[in-house]
């Protein structure tokens, strides 16, 4: 589905990333660990194509095509998918629009509203007045409505309440298609978290620590997780990857 060669990549001429490599298969969910300024973000930023993130080494490839340099439109077009940890608010578009944009005809958009109970902010501003989790709710809804092969989360567990955390993650095992059968699924995932919780609902296959711009290891999320509530980010890195 996705791959990362030697990726290396500045903002403003400072480096962040440092030579990252990243394979996720057709069906698997990967959830990214790190400290904060570790690169997690700027590595869904880049592969979604945003022009601040300048790629100096190093491709991405999406269903064998590299589309390193390719706009971020066209990328949405491919079937690449978005969720941001702190979206804007956007005065003058009503929620609605974005979602008949992403949606494109393929479905109903009134109807996905009802069935999350959405309605009702329908015909309000884009993120205007929304709390934490109906900020997320939208920003997964229009995921829905977009349909998207490659789904990017960036902390989806951020400002949501315990009661709407499982609304959360039924959102997102559907984009997942987490009710098929592994070898079933098309879709595939890569989320960042720092709590763990989204996982809960989830059931990531490969977990990743990012430390200092480079992906420090990889293994088993829950036992990912684990280490890091036991012994912090430092050690987790120096237990589970020693050489780095």
């Amino acid at each position: 589905m996705f791959q990362i060669e030697d990726l290396w990549v500045s903002i403003e001429g400072k480096e962040v990333l440092k030579g990252i490599n990243l394979k996720v298969e057709p069906g698997e969910t990967h959830a990214l660990f790190g400290k904060n300024g570790s690169g997690k973000t700027t590595l869904l930023m880049t592969i979604m194509g945003f022009s601040h993130y300048k790629v100096g080494q190093g491709r991405i490839l999406f269903q064998g095509q590299d589309i390193t340099a390719l706009p971020t439109y066209e990328r949405a077009k491919l079937g690449i998918g978005m969720a941001f940890q702190r979206p804007p608010t956007i005065r003058g578009v009503k929620t609605k629009d974005i979602f008949r944009v992403c949606a494109g005809g393929r479905i109903s958009v009134e109807a996905l509203a009802f069935e999350y109970g959405f309605e009702s902010f329908m015909d309000r501003e884009i993120n205007y007045g929304f709390s934490g989790g109906e900020i997320k709710k939208s920003e997964l809804l229009q995921l829905v409505a977009q349909d998207p092969k490659l789904v990017l989360l960036d902390e989806p567990e951020s400002g949501v309440d315990l009661e709407n955390l499982q609304l959360i993650g039924q959102i997102i095992r559907r984009l997942l298609e987490k009710d098929l059968r592994r070898v079933d699924r098309t879709k595939s995932g890569l989320i960042i978290t720092h709590t763990g919780h989204i996982l809960t609902y989830l059931n990531a296959d490969v977990g990743h620590v990012m430390a200092d711009g480079q992906v420090a290891c990889q293994g088993h999320p829950m036992d990912i997780l684990d280490h890091v509530k036991k012994s912090g980010y430092e050690e987790c890195v120096r237990c589970l990857c020693p050489q780095f």
